[in-house]
This record gives structure tokens, sequence and C-alpha cells, in this order.
């Protein structure tokens, strides 16, 4: 951390002359800093609000220091963001902004070694009276009377922020300061840099609605005052579209400023608006409308309500030669007692500001937008975006004073006043152009437009008439046949009142004649803009008159032939032109770009269609982004240009600015994908196209879009983002995204289980800790029976034992009680080792509501005897008990209570410490519980001082659960604190020299499996080394590690080989230990070895107890040093290594070796070779030496040798057969090997190890046979049949339905090596026998659980559905490349061995996962309860409804051959979707005629040429982009892909010839009654008014016939020979 980022507290002192700063923080005391003393007493300390998050301005001074001593500076304003000072200079009557920011440290040591200066005494009239509460340090400065460095930099850049809403306004009059310097706050330097306004009496910086600051700075010049009070209150308030200031003038006006301009007056009704103006001193910064009044509106008053006096009439500000001094308006107090006047301005929210009275009264206002309609405000954009800047203020402060004028327009008319202003400051005469002398009548006139007009009379007159007749409205609906056969006069196009006007020109010393070329062309690109939105067509429609005149007076032929086209009835009527003579042309400022042909989109597009070359479209930046995304788009997938939207974006877009026209040159990039429709679609989500705008395209022109939206929903890739998925319209990939989680849906989520479980009460329910599973789930996996309920049924352990013993007519009552509880004592057993069965089963099912504990079943030892149901007990002393039979039990319970929790709840430390129970009986199954969390990995939420609490109480089993739950959640980490927290039980891990702490063996076992799962895979050295002495260490003198020695051993070996698993012979700096060969030795035997180990020195003395001399124990060190050897080897075929594990072929050797060594070694050497493991008899069988293979079998046919021990080999045959199972079983985990399952249950020797390596292949599966012979293990409670017998078959069953079916085994390392640790084959004689191995780690197997359930969901009922699946397997050196067809929910295999995995149709929609690419995906999906969202096709029924598919509304038209049934039925349209526009559509359309021949839907086309419908082509324009698209040769060739598996574009190919043939006959048919109008428009003849040119536009647009300008003579003589 840098010096400056360090949290300093700091102080000043004070005392006379001395002031001493004092420094702290938090981990040094405070200290004396810095000490000076200064000329005259300290009288008060000045506390100023420091502001953290500056701005980073231009600074007034060089990069040198300088000293500022002046009183005259007071503090007005304060603001945090951005973090500014504002200073007002009494003597220089300037107010100075200061914007704050971190020192450098360079400049902090700077600044600090300068020498302090005298200063003038100033004494403050007041305290202070501000002060930040928002900020967490106040600092204190020096008295005024010191001197303040100030200090700003020469260099820097301005940085513009938002204003926040965090500021004060401060009285100049009370807060005083002389200077400032750099400041200290929150362990942040602070500098202060300096912008300097002018001075005026009351300021509201306002951020309203429309962004009039084109360039507009912070630092702003206001005309200053001669007052010597001035009265600040300064209010910044943001908002997104105007950037204005709202100044309260000293004689009381309210006026708008925006940078330096000032824009207007504010009118507020009910107030009286002083007519007083200030006189500026500054005139060039001024604009020519100052004196204009605009309205605010006045939302809501507060306190005492005003009454309303009338609304004054808006007058013009009277201008005298004589101006008003302002004191005689702040004086005159016979005029302030007649009206209520504005006496400061406070609460600022966005563009609202409320006004505080004279009269004590308060008014909220608000001042108004820019505009509000929305073509309005994108002309206004396109205007500002062209124009040089200046220019553009003048505009928008006209426009803006204009519609905010007293009395001025509505809403609806905003459009008619904004082309009225803007003509007028191009120089047009509105007045005498008949089209806008037509919009007056419609809108009140402003003060700016035009002088205030007379009221016309109530009754009417003639004119008003007149005016109807020639307006443009009446000419439209002569138009129309249904109003001429009513025998009405003809009437001429709207023109001018008089005929013989004289000629009308422009006046070129407007604003914006020069601009008049630009203007016209932006604006017509936004028209063409316009086009392509359906919402917005009005607004073209009212755009084109504009644009018609300009091109007409500005001569652009090919503009004006383009807007005849689009519209020829309404642009027919436009007859007016005004005429620009050659000098004025001269003065106009004509671009380039002007000079080319009229850019239109339409036939752009077309010529894509056609295969045509194409010039660069051009558009505006940030306006036309709707132009920029169809272009780009039909260049993508029309031209089929996959560079389009990269780096060939140049050959279709160009980028229109003031300087001309510019290549686009930044341009997202887009994620590579196969085909142009996945690009498509992926680019145009990136650029923020959403559905919703599809919709507002036009539809000829969105068709090329919606069919790459169809490929792509047919085909979707899993991977995309939500947007995407939203944009193709696949709401379940949309959800997928969304990843939520059954469990997080359960009241939504439900399934109609096909079987009724077995009526049970509440309370059963409740107690027995398997309620959470998902039924809905588990009923479609194994929907036939009741596997699930029978597995509850075997495992709970919360209901009394039934104890039925014979009462035998012999047998005394007292004797017979002693046999019932005897009874119970061995069923006991079996209830003591049910909980590591249910660990396993509810696996990650449950979510805890964090008010509440986690519900514990409980552990119930006693019985009920029939037929009176009596209660056995084995509290009665009548028989012996065990002693602390039940610790190990109830830590197992807690294990299996906690392992309930989901990996995704919501755990905090507070609630693991709320489960802790008050009764000290329960601290057992909390031990359980905390192992439980970090098995699941929420103990790493768990607070470090609560885990230093629980082991500090010295509770041997929550210290065994708290270090193996802590060493599992930090699993492969390395973390050094759970390495210290772990060293400490450990002996040989502490210094030789530290103090021996008593810590429990099994407390020490714990710890160092903790030490093997913390670095499991790391190869650390220095713990492999002292885990490789462990194995064997010797026993101590006393009993020191005398007793349980070999768990201990177990535990190293099994830790050793976890830091090293898998590393094989790539042990790097191990050289020197020879780890295979020190544990060979351990397994077979031999001398001890000198360990130069630290830990050494500790077991000179032997021991006292055992005599073992020099030799190692091979019966304590045998099985940690195989199973290490077995995992540090782990997969990597081996051979040398692994012929160290084969069993002895003599029987010499095989005397020496304990059968259950041969298990382990066996299953180590198969674990070794792992490739070579095979799921058949064979193979198992193949791992038995051939003297027991010679021998077992021909026991009747041959003699047998006296030299064999015949016993000896059968145990040694059962054995190996026995490490061959398991060997299978772990290759095979979680895989449901057929082949595997078969030669598994073909095995019937050591049942108990053949039944652990079948559950593990086929776990989670719920295999109805493995269930069977788990049940019937579980009746057997006779004999032999112990705690580890019943603890075994209970973890088999819990492994085959691990996690209600939701999990599986992975073959993973660090799977293997739970495994390892938690199947390890040597099971406790009773509930308290640790001796060979620790009991808790039976329950590292859910190390090993990974889901990989993957459950079809429906995306719109939300209920588990069955789907078909295709699983496609990587090609692997057993087997090429195969797909299997699968019915979901249902086990995937490992993710590694898959390449893909579809969701087939034909009922859902298809869904491809691409696993070749990568896992996560997939992963991310099975993680989340493995729900994949399927989307179920129109017209079908899930496979639980319709199991064969006959149900389904389409099948019946399959069997039947009759045409007519075969017709389609508008009726059906219901069934497959309930959108209203397409159940309207197929009513109106589809039905078919009487004669059952055809339809209506051809005769669209005929209407769309129809002369009624004619005013404008826009739907020609759609139709024969249509054609086109389907006639494209580009298209055409793509169709042929076989992507798209024989499916065509959106539209039937039988529909479309007959809409073309429609179209051809109806224009076919004009022009032969009218080819003489086609021949007077290509010789550019004038045509009558009668002539009918809504035809003649159309077959121009249909034929795409180029405008007269672009066409070559030669090539209008064969068109005008047409008829």
């Amino acid at each position: 951390t840098a010096p400056y980022e360090v949290e300093y507290e700091e102080e000043l002192y004070v005392a006379g002359n001395m002031v001493i700063w004092s420094r702290g923080s938090k981990n040094q005391a405070s200290y004396v800093y810095k000490a000076f003393t200064v000329d005259s007493p300290v009288q008060m300390c000045h506390m100023l609000m420091l502001l953290l998050f500056p701005l980073i301005g231009p600074g007034l001074f060089e990069s040198r220091l300088q000293y500022v001593s002046d009183s005259a500076l007071r503090v007005v304003y304060t603001c945090h963001e951005p973090s500014i000072i504002m200073t007002y200079d009494t003597q220089q009557c300037t107010h100075t902004v200061w914007t704050l920011r971190k020192v450098t440290p360079e400049e902090q040591t700077t600044v600090l070694k300068c020498p302090d200066q005298p200063g003038p005494v100033h004494t403050p009239n007041a305290a202070p009276s501000f002060l930040s509460t928002h900020l967490r340090n106040v600092t204190r400065l020096d008295s005024p009377a010191s001197p303040l460095h100030c200090h700003a930099l020469h260099n820097q850049s301005r940085i513009p922020t938002s204003p926040g809403l965090h500021s004060r306004v401060h009285s100049p009059s009370i807060s005083n300061m002389a200077a400032l310097r750099y400041v200290h706050a929150g362990g942040y330097w602070i500098r202060l840099e300096k912008h300097t306004i002018h001075a005026f009496s009351a300021v509201c910086i306002l951020y309203t609605g429309c962004k009039f600051a084109v360039g507009s700075r912070m630092s702003s010049s206001f005309p200053p005052l001669s007052s010597s009070r001035p009265k600040f209150h300064i209010l910044l308030i943001s908002s997104k579209d105007i950037h204005t200031m709202l100044v309260l003038e000293a004689n009381g006006s309210l006026v708008l400023y925006t940078g330096v301009t000032r824009v207007s007056k504010v009118f507020v009704p009910g107030l009286l608006s002083p007519t007083f103006s200030v006189q500026n001193h500054q005139p060039q910064l001024s604009t020519p409308l100052e004196n204009i009044s605009t309205p605010a509106r006045a939302t809501v008053q507060h306190m005492s309500r005003l009454e309303e006096v009338g609304m004054p009439s808006p007058v013009l500000e009277v201008r005298s030669t004589t101006q008003h001094h302002e004191s005689s308006w702040l004086e005159d107090s016979s005029f302030q007692q007649a009206a209520p006047h504005i006496h400061t301005l406070r609460d600022p929210v966005s563009n609202r500001v409320t006004l505080e009275l004279s009269s004590g009264s308060m008014l909220r206002i608000t001042i108004p937008e820019l505009a509000t309609s929305e073509l309005v405000k994108r002309c206004l954009q396109a205007i500002r975006f062209i124009l040089p800047k200046d220019t553009a203020m003048k505009v928008l402060v006209k426009w803006y004073n204009s519609y905010n004028a007293p009395g001025g327009p509505s809403m609806h008319l905003e459009w008619n006043l904004f082309v009225t202003c803007l003509m007028t400051m191009m120089g047009y005469n509105t007045e005498r152009l008949t089209w806008t002398r037509n919009l007056h009548f419609e809108v009140p006139l402003s003060p700016v437009i035009a002088p205030k007009k007379a009221r016309p009379a109530d009754t009417g007159s003639d004119e008003d008439w007149g005016y109807l007749r020639c307006s443009d409205y009446h000419w439209q609906v002569y138009m129309r046949p249904a109003v001429a056969v009513q025998g009405l006069e003809p009437v001429s196009p709207p023109g001018g009142v008089d005929n013989h006007e004289s000629v009308l020109g422009l006046e070129s010393s407007a604003l914006l004649f020069p601009h008049i070329p630009v203007l016209c062309y932006v604006l017509h690109l936004l028209y063409e803009d316009l086009k392509l939105d359906e919402l917005q067509r009005s607004g073209a429609r009212a755009l084109v008159g504009l644009l018609q005149q300009l091109a007409k007076d500005l001569q652009l032929e090919d503009f004006i032939d383009l807007y005849w086209r689009d519209y020829p009835s309404f642009i027919k009527t436009f007859k007016e032109a005004c005429v620009i003579d050659q000098a004025q042309m001269e003065l106009m400022t004509w671009p380039v770009f002007l000079d080319g042909e009229a850019p239109c989109v339409f036939s752009w597009l077309s010529r894509c269609l056609r295969g045509q070359d194409v010039a660069p479209f051009p558009y505006l930046l940030g306006i036309c982004e709707r132009t920029k995304l169809l272009v780009l788009s039909y260049a993508l997938y029309v031209v089929g240009d996959e560079d389009a939207i990269s780096t060939n974006m140049l050959k279709y877009l160009s980028r229109l600015s003031a300087g001309g026209l510019h290549v686009q040159s930044s341009v997202k990039p887009a994620p590579s994908s196969e085909c142009l429709a996945e690009k498509l679609v992926v680019w145009l989500t990136s650029a923020g196209f959403t559905l919703k705008d599809l919709e507002s395209v036009p539809f000829g022109v969105a068709l090329p879009i919606r069919d790459a939206i169809y490929l792509c929903r047919e085909h979707p890739c899993s991977d995309w983002s939500e947007e995407v998925c939203a944009l193709i319209g696949r709401q379940d990939l949309t959800r997928q995204a969304h990843k939520v989680t059954l469990a997080n849906r359960k009241s939504t989520v439900g399934l109609n289980v096909m079987l009724e479980p077995p009526v049970t009460s509440e309370a059963d329910e409740e107690e027995d800790g398997m309620t959470d599973l998902h039924p809905e789930v588990t009923g479609l996996i194994w929907s036939q029976d009741l596997r699930v309920q029978e597995v509850r049924r075997l495992l709970q352990s919360s209901r009394p034992i039934r104890v039925n013993v014979l009462h035998l007519p012999e047998v005394s009552d007292h004797e017979y009680i002693e046999e019932k509880e005897n009874k119970l004592l061995q069923l006991c057993q079996r209830t003591m080792a049910l909980p590591v069965g249910r660990g396993l089963f509810t696996l990650f099912s449950y979510h805890p509501v964090p008010t509440e504990p986690l519900p514990v079943p409980k552990l119930n030892l006693t019985g009920r005897a029939p037929p009176r149901n009596t209660m056995v007990d084995l509290n009665s002393g009548n028989i012996d008990v065990p002693p602390n039979m039940t610790c190990w039990p109830s830590f197992h319970n807690g294990v299996a209570a906690g392992l309930k929790i989901a990996p995704a709840s919501q755990v905090e430390s507070a609630w693991i410490a709320y489960n802790k129970p008050k009764s000290a009986d329960l601290a057992n199954e909390y031990a359980g519980f905390l192992m439980a969390l970090g098995l699941n990995g929420h103990l790493t939420k768990l607070a470090t001082l609560n885990i230093h609490d629980y082991l500090t109480k010295g509770h041997e089993m929550t210290s065994i659960g708290l270090l193996l739950g802590v060493s599992a959640a930090k699993l492969g980490t390395m973390d050094m604190s759970i390495t210290r927290l772990l060293s400490i039980h450990i002996p040989a891990l502490l210094p030789p020299t530290s103090t021996e702490l008593d810590v429990p063996h099994s407390v020490q076992v714990a710890a160092v499996v903790g030490i093997g799962l913390v670095y499991q895979g790391t190869g650390h050295r220095h713990n492999a080394e002292v885990l490789l002495a462990e194995i064997g260490r010797p026993p101590g003198p006393e009993m020191e590690y005398c007793t349980d020695r070999e768990s201990y051993s177990l535990a190293a070996g099994l830790a050793l080989g976890m830091v090293c698993l898998g590393h094989g012979s790539n042990l790097i700096g191990m050289t020197d230990l020879n780890v295979p060969e020190q544990l060979y030795q351990y397994m077979v035997g031999g001398h001890r070895r000198t360990h130069a180990g630290i830990s050494r020195e500790k077991h000179k003395s032997p021991s006292y107890q055992i005599k073992e001399g020099d030799t190692i124990n091979v019966d304590v060190t045998c099985p940690g040093a195989t199973l290490a050897l077995a995992m540090i080897y782990l997969k990597t075929n081996n051979r040398s290594i692994a012929d160290w594990l084969k069993a002895p072929d003599t029987m010499f050797l095989l005397d020496f070796i304990k059968p259950e060594f041969l298990l382990l070694r066996t299953l180590a050497r198969c674990l070794i070779m792992w490739d070579e493991i095979f799921p058949n008899a064979d193979w198992v069988t193949s791992n038995v030496p051939q003297i027991i293979q010679e021998n077992i079998g021909n026991q009747e046919q041959t003699p047998i040798s006296e030299d064999l021990n015949m016993e000896t080999l059968v145990q040694a045959h059962d054995y190996i057969i026995a490490g061959g199972c398991l060997a299978v079983g772990f290759r095979f985990a979680g895989s449901a090997n057929s082949d595997a399952f078969d030669c598994l249950v073909s095995e019937h020797h050591n049942i108990i190890m053949v039944l652990l390596a079948v559950s593990m292949v086929m776990a989670g599966s719920g295999n109805l046979k493995v269930l069977q012979l788990c049940r019937f293990l579980h009746k057997r409670t006779f004999g032999e049949m112990n705690y580890g017998f019943h603890m075994a078959h209970h973890m088999a069953l819990g492994l085959l339905f691990l996690g209600g079916g939701r999990y599986t085994l992975s073959t993973s390392n660090s799977a293997i090596a739970a495994l390892l640790c938690a199947l390890y084959p040597h099971f406790p004689a009773h509930s308290t026998d640790n001796r060979y191995h620790l009991q808790a780690l039976r329950h590292l197997a859910v190390l090993a659980a990974e889901p990989r359930l993957l459950v079809p969901v429906d995306v719109d009922t939300l209920k588990p559905c069955y789907a078909l699946l295709d699983v496609t397997y990587k090609e692997t050196q057993w087997y090429e490349e195969t797909t299997v067809e699968l019915m979901a929910p249902t086990m995937l295999p490992e993710l590694n061995l898959l390449k893909r995995i579809k969701v087939k149709g034909p009922r859902y929609w298809e869904l491809n996962i691409d696993i070749s690419k990568g896992t996560q995906h997939l992963q991310s999906i099975l993680s989340k309860d493995g729900v994949l969202y399927v989307k179920l096709r129109a017209g079908q029924l899930p496979y639980k409804d319709d199991p064969q598919g006959w149900k389904s509304l389409l099948a019946p038209n399959l069997n039947n051959r009759s045409a007519e049934v075969r017709t389609f039925k508008p009726e059906a349209i219901s069934t497959f979707t309930s959108d209203v526009a397409l159940v309207s559509f197929a009513e109106y359309f589809c039905r078919a005629s009487e004669n059952m021949k055809e339809t209506r839907f051809p005769h669209c086309a005929v209407r769309t040429l129809d002369r009624d419908n004619l005013c404008e082509t826009f739907s020609l324009w759609q139709m024969k982009l249509v054609l086109e698209l389907c006639e494209s040769r580009v298209l055409q060739q793509r169709l042929r892909d076989t992507r798209r598996q024989g499916r065509g574009l959106l539209l039937s190919s039988e529909f479309l010839p007959v809409m073309k043939s429609s179209a051809d006959r109806a224009l076919d048919r004009w022009l032969c009654d009218n080819s003489h109008v086609l021949q007077a428009y290509m010789r550019r003849q004038p045509m009558n008014n009668d002539t009918d040119v809504n035809m003649l536009a159309c077959f121009l647009v249909y034929h795409s016939i180029p405008s007269l300008k672009n066409t070559v003579a030669s090539d209008l003589e064969g068109t005008i020979t047409l008829g």
C-alpha cells in the first residue's frame, strides 16, 4: 500500500500562537507530525467539509508552489460530486471554483517542506455554520489567521463528471476563510485547484432536459454586480438531456444560462415578473434573445397555497434608455409588498426546483424540456450534429424560446411550430408560403415568430372556408373516390392564395441560410432512418414536406424525384418554389456529398438483394443507428461478406460529420461463429438490437433478419447469451441463461407423480431427514415403482425398532426381557450404521432457512415389542451395554444431517454457531455437522475465532470433525492458516524444542489426513518427507503411540499418497527420499532405516511396551505403504512398480502375507495399471496366481500336496478376487457399465466387497438388483453381522441412490483418492472401533461425488419432463465415435468422454450442447440441479401424456387421404398459438371460400396496388423486397446448405409466385392504358393535374427504374415504346 493510501487520523491542537499537528493510524499511536508558530494568537479553528472525489481541471498557477493569504475569501458553496468548493472574493467581487483531487507523494513532500509565511489577521463574524454529515472525517484547518498554502497544477485536462445530489449552500457573511491550501481528510491529501467566475447574486445550477451545452464549461461568466451584499444559493442537479443553469438575479428575475450563453428569462405563473433588466457588461457573450420569457410549469404548491392572480400576458421586456440600478429594485419596498417575489432557490432535483417566496410560501416549478416530440428531438439532434457549435447553440436557444414561450403550442402542434421556426431561421418568409402559412392557422404564434395576432371573431369568416378548401387535408380527402362520387365540384391542389404573387425569395442574412444544403442532407438521412421504423412513419410523412420544399428550392432533382416516388399524391400538392439566385447560391456551403445520387435506403437494400454493387451508404453517428444496423445486416447476411461488421465496414457505410464523409473505423468485433446467420444474430444483439426493435422494422426489410433468426432457432448454440436467445425466440435458452435452480423455484415446480407414495403421518415425514428430495424428479427417473420410498424405509433411524422375539413357555419373564434387549442390541448395531448411508442418499438436497436451525433426525435406539407394542430399552440395566456406544453413531448422524445442505445455500458463520446445541449430549452430532459443512464447502465461512474456540475446548469429536472439515473445504489449496492449525495436532510437524501437547490419537489421525487433503496433488517435499517417516513411526516410551498404531500409519500413507497424487516418477526434488523404495520396505518388511528428520530425536528411547527391535512391523505399515504406492502411481501404468504388488506365486511366500494385504496389493496394482482393467470375469481371475488357480478348482480330481495349506489358498483366492472386483468398481465408478455390472454380480466371493464395487459402478442409478441385495443384507441381523458389516452395505445403498439419483461418482485422481479413504476394506468391528481405520474418513466419499443428472424442464410449465437426447461419445482406443439415444432425465457419462449432447425433436425444439469446445457450459447446468430448459413445439404433447405420439394434434392428418380433410382449418391455429394477431390473420386470410378452391391471401398483393391505397409506395417497397429476397441468387445458393435440411425461406414458395403474378398483372394493365404517362415522365414533360401519378410512381418503384438524372439517354428509347 502506498504511503498516501494509509488511513491516518489527524488532529490540530491550538494554544495561543502555537499550532500542533498530530498524526496517528490504526497501527501506530499518535505522534507530533508538525508544530509551528504564527504571529498572532489563534482564536478559532475553522472547519471545512472535504471532498474525496475531485475534478481535475486547469489551474491558474505554474508548477511552482505559491502561498495565498487573502482574508477576503469566503466559502459560499461546497459539493461532494463533483468535488468543488466555491469561494467569494469580497474585494474583487469574483467567485472562484476550486476543484479537489488527491495529491501525489512528491507534491505532499514538497508542500510539507515549504516554510510557513505569516498572513494578516482576520476575525470571522461568526462560527462556521456548515458541516458535511455524509463524510467520515471533518478536518480542522488552521485558523483564518494562519497562512494557507495554495498550489494548482498547470497542465491538467478537465474530466467532466456528473454532478451529485450532495451539495451545501453557505452564507459568506458567516463562512470565512483566508485562503486555500493542501488539506488532509480520510487518509487522503486533497489539493485545491482554481477556476474563476464573475460575481452574481444568487445561482441555482440546474441540469434540466436539453443539451444546450455545446462545448460549455463549468466555469461560466456572469455580469458582475456592484452590490456589496451578495447572497448565494448554488444547487447542482443532474438530468440526462439539458445542461442549463437557473440564475436568480439581484432584481428578482429567473434567468436560464447554458455555459456562457444566456438563454431566456423564466416566467412563473402567479408571480409578477420584474421589468428591470440588468446591464450586461459582456455583450459578446449574450444572445439577441435575452428578453424572452420561458414559462415554468408549477407542479406542486407547498405550505401556504398561493392565490392565483391570473397568468400575466407575456409581453416584451421594456428596454428604455434609462437603465435602473439594481438597488432601486432591492429598495423598492412598495413593489415588494404588491406581489410576492422569489427570495431564494432550494431543493433541486433533475429539472425541478423549489422557489422560496418572500411571503414564506414555497412553489415547486419544472423547467421545461427542449422538446417533447420524438421527431423534433431527433431533428434537433441532427442539426446540432452537423452545424458549427456556435451556430447550433443559437438555433437551440431560439427554438427553446419559441417552444416554451408563454401561450406556446400544445404537444401535437409542436412539429408545425418547429418547421416554422426552422424555416424562418433559414430565411424563408413563412407568411408567403402557402403550406407554412396554413401551419400558422393551427399554431398560436409566439412573440418570437410574429407579433401577437388579434383574436378572431367567434362567428368565423369566409377566409376560414377558403383556408380549409386550399388545405392539404382537403386535397387528400378529395383524392379518394368516395368523396368524388358525391358530385362535388373539382378543386385544384393547394397553391398560393394568389397565383400572380410576386416571386418568393429567401433572406440571405438569416442565421441558417448558408447551411441550408447541409441541413437538407442531414434531415434527408434522418428521413431515411425514419422509414426503417414502423412507429416513426408518421414522422417521415411530416418531415417529407419540409424536405420537398428545400430540395425544390435548391434544385436537387434526385431528391425531388425520390420524395415524389415515396408520397406521390402528397408531393403533387407542392407547387410553390422560392427562387434562389446564383449570388445567393454561392453564399451557401455546398458539401461534396450533395453531388451524388440521393441516398435511398430501400433502393440500397434492393440492390443488395439483386446482387448489384453498392456504394457506401451515408449515416449520422448516434442518430441514424437503425440505418447502420440494417445496412450492415444486409451486407453480412445477403451479400455474404463475413467481414462486413468488422474490417470491411467501410465498403458499406460512410459516416457523415461536419467536415464531410468519414469512414467508420470503430466497431464491436463479432464473436466467431460457423455460419452467417449466427454471426448476424450475435452481432445484432451486441449492438443492442432486440425482438421489440425487430417488430418495428418494416416486414420486407426485416425478412432476411427473420430468416436468419428462423435458421438459428432451429440450430441454436447452447452457450449463447440471454439476449441472443431472446432475439431468436428461444425462451428455453433464455431461461437457461438465468440458471434458475429447482430449489429456488420450489413453489412453482410441481409434478404429478404417477404412483402415490405410501401414506405416512406428517410427524414421520419430518423426522426421518429424507423429505427434501425432489419427488418431481425422482418420480420421472423411477416412475414404475416405489424404490425411493423403500430406500427411505431402510435408512430411517428415527422410529423405534420392532423387536420380535418369540416367548417360549420354558423361558421366564426375566430371561425373556433379557432376550428382547439382546435382540435390540443386535438390531441397534444396524441402526447405528444407518447414518453413513443416509448422508449419501440425501446428499446436497436441502436449502436451509437462515432463521431456523438445521433439523437433525433422531438416532432412536429403543424398540417396540409386539403384540402389545411395549417399549424395549437398553438402559434398563438387564444387560451389559458397551460404554460410549453411541458416540460415533451420533457423529455420523450429524454428518448425515449436514450433508443435506446444498453447496449453493446461503450459510453464514452466525448460522453455523446458531446451530450449536446447548446440551452436551448433542456435542457429537454437532461435531459431525461441522465436518459435513467442510465437505460441502461452507466451513470456509466460519470465522477463525470460532474455529479456535471449538478447538480449545478439547472435545475430541469436535476437533476431529473440524480438522477434517476445514481440510476438505481447502482441498489442494496449501492454505497456510489451515496448515498451522493442523500442525499443532501433529507432533512430527512441530519444532523439536516445542512443548509436547496431549493430543488424542484420533485427532492426530484426522490432522494427518487433513495435511493430505490440503496439500493434495501439490508434491510438497517437506510434508511428503514427514509423512513418509510417520508411516513407520515407532512406539514411544510409556504408552505413547502404542495403541491404534495401524490407523495412524494408514492415515500417514493415505496422506502421503494424496500429497504426491498421480505424480508417479516425476516427484520433483524428492529423489534423495527414495519414496517408492521406502514404501516397498514398509510393505514387505526389513531393517528400519535411520531418518534425518527433525522429529527423530524424540523417539530415541525404545518403547517399554512393544518390543519391535530394528525391524519394521509390517502389520502396521503395510496397508498405508501399499495405498500410498497406489495413489502416487495412480493411472501411470508403471509396470515395474506394479510388479512389486503382484501376489506371490509360492506357498512359502503366501504364508507370510495376511489375506487382507493381498486384497490391498491387488487393488493397488490394478489402480496403477489403470488402462488394463477390463470388465469381465476372465480379467478378474487373471489376478489370481497360478498356484492358487491350479489347486482351488481341482481339489477333487488331483491329490493335494501336503506342503499346501488349502485354507490359506482359499482365503488368498477370495481376497484377491475381492481386490480385483474393487478395482473394476473404481475403474468404472459412476459409469453404469453393463459389462462391469454383469461381471460383478456374477461373483459370489466376499459379498460385501463385491457389493461395494457394484454400488460404485451403478452409483446414482438406483439399480433394482443391487437394491434387492442391499435389502437382503439389511434383514440379516444375526450371527456375525456386526456394526462394520451393516455400515458397509448401507454405504453401498447410499452410493446406489447418491444424492437421490442426482449425483454419481467421478474417476478423477482426486475422486479415487477420496474413495480409497472412504471404502478402505477393513470396517470396524463395533461402534467405537478406530484401530485400523478412523470412522470419520468414511464420509470422504462425498468428495468423489459429482452432479451428472440432466433434468429437462418445460420452460412454459416449469415442470420436469421427459425429453429424448442424442449423446455422442468421443472416439477412444476402445471404441469409435458412438451416438446413443437416451430418455432424460438421465445420468450422463463423464464429461471428458462426450463430444456432443443434442435434444432431439420432433416434440421439443432442438438444442445442441457442443462439449468439444469445452465443458464449462454443461458443468454449470449440471451444478444447478442439472436443469435443462426445453420448449415443447406447437401441437405436441409431452412424452408423459403421450408416450407413443398417437395423441398429437398433427397425428390424425397423417392417416387421412382426403384432400378436403387436409385443408387447413383456421380454428386449428388456436391450438398452436394464442397470439390474437395470428388467430385473426388465419381467420381472415386462410378461411376457404365457398368453392373450397382458393383463399383470400393472394389478393393482398392486388390490394397493395389498389388505387385507393396508393397515397404512398411504402407497402409496395416491402412487397418488392420480399420478392427480391426470394429470387436472390446468394440466398438460393445458401438454401442448399446442409444445415437447412430441406427448409426454405419463411414464406412459402407456392405463395410468392402468385403474389408476383398479381402485381405484374396489375401494373401491366395500367401500362397498357397509360403508356403516355410513362413517356411524358421519361421525357420530362409536364403532366396534367388529373394524371394518375400514383400508379406511375408504383411502376417506377416496382421495376427499379432510376431517376432521370441517372438514366442514360440511350436506354430511354426501348422503355417509352411500351404501349
